[in-house]
This record gives structure tokens, C-alpha cells and sequence, in this order.
């Protein structure tokens, strides 16, 4: 059974709210605060963020890297693949194969082609379909505990329960995007870790 919580009505009457409802409340809150930054501060804040990712994975040569392309406000960090790219790793991008199914990743550089997928968001036109060594995942939201909020689709959640062996798992976001609970249900994941611009928080 879903938890509710009581909100106002016209009526000025409690009624109930499903976790579900609760969610997609926060959501909506969340991603047009983090559309509302500024495009400077937003890339100043992404510096600081790709900053903290290098400190916590600083080894990636030979590794295969899930990164993900920008959606409405999240930190883009698809200049840091080149740099990535340089140092040895392979860059994959997620790529969403069925509704309700786990993600494909699939390896891009710049320059190689791109073709529309869900939302319209560009993934590769084609590449080699790898498992990650390490998945940067993006955040609607987070919690101190390191569960992630996503777009409802269930998508990485899904996917990070089918991966062996275990990638590691790092959240991307920005401070505004914390909460104090994603209210987590039994199919989500926590990340390994979540980076903000202010904070690296590490599961324990």
C-alpha cells in the first residue's frame, strides 16, 4: 500500500496522497527549479560537479563510462567525454531499447552520428553495446541516504539491478535538487555516491 500524505483541499479538508502523486509533485518542483539556473551559473556549478566526479574516479583508462545527454537543466557533462576519452576510458551513452525494460548502453565520441530516442533525446546512431565499469547517472532529486529520484520510468533502477558485476554508481544533481526523503520504494537503488557542486556524499 502506497503512504499518503494529507493535503488541503478547496474545502480546506485532508485528503490523501499516494507516494506516486507525492512523487510526481516533487518532480515538477524540482526540475523547474533547475531549469530556472542561469546557463553561466549552471556551467559553473557542472565545473565544480565534473571536478568531484575526477577526485572519487580519478582511474578510468580502460573502463567503460555511462554518462548521458543533457535533459531539461541537468548538468551537461559531454565536454568532460573528450577529456574522458583522452585518458583512455570508453564513453557510453544509455539508450532506451522498451519501455519497462533495463537500458542498452552504447559507445559515442564526438562527432559520430546521432538519431532521436525517447523524449527525443539523441543517442548513438551506432556503436558497440558495452557494460559499464562506471554509470554517472542524472538526479531529479536525492536524499541523504543516496536514493536517487528519477523520471518515473524506472529505468536505471531496473538496470543497475541487472548489472554484473556491479558498476560503480555515481549520482549527478545540483545542491537545489536535494530533499529529505525520495520516500524510496523496494525497487529503487541507492547510489554509491551523490556529487553536487557542494558535496560528495559517499554510502557508507
Amino acid at each position: 500500500m502506497n503512504d499518503v500524505d494529507p493535503v488541503k483541499t478547496g474545502h480546506d479538508l485532508a485528503k490523501p496522497i499516494s507516494t506516486y502523486e507525492w512523487r510526481e509533485q516533487q518532480r515538477q518542483a524540482l526540475i523547474s527549479s533547475r531549469q530556472a539556473l542561469l546557463a553561466g551559473e549552471r556551467a559553473k556549478l557542472t565545473k565544480a560537479i565534473q571536478e568531484a566526479i575526477d577526485s572519487i574516479a580519478p582511474e578510468v583508462a580502460g573502463k567503460a563510462v555511462a554518462l548521458y545527454w543533457p535533459f531539461r537543466g541537468e548538468p551537461d557533462l559531454r565536454p568532460w567525454m573528450n577529456v574522458l576519452d583522452a585518458r583512455g576510458a570508453q564513453c557510453l551513452l544509455p539508450v532506451v531499447v522498451a519501455k519497462a525494460r533495463p537500458l542498452s548502453f552504447r559507445s559515442w565520441r564526438q562527432g559520430e552520428p546521432l538519431e532521436r530516442g525517447v523524449w527525443g533525446i539523441p543517442i548513438p546512431a551506432s556503436g558497440q553495446d558495452l557494460k559499464p565499469s562506471i554509470v554517472i547517472a542524472p538526479v531529479v532529486g536525492f536524499d541523504e541516504d543516496g536514493f536517487r529520484l528519477g523520471y518515473g520510468g524506472g529505468y536505471y533502477d531496473r538496470t543497475l539491478a541487472g548489472l554484473k558485476p556491479k558498476p560503480l554508481v555515481i549520482g549527478v544533481g545540483f545542491e537545489l535538487q536535494k530533499i529529505e526523503s525520495i520516500r524510496p520504494q523496494w525497487h529503487d537503488i541507492a547510489m554509491d555516491a551523490i556529487v553536487t557542486e557542494a558535496r560528495t556524499r559517499l554510502r557508507t
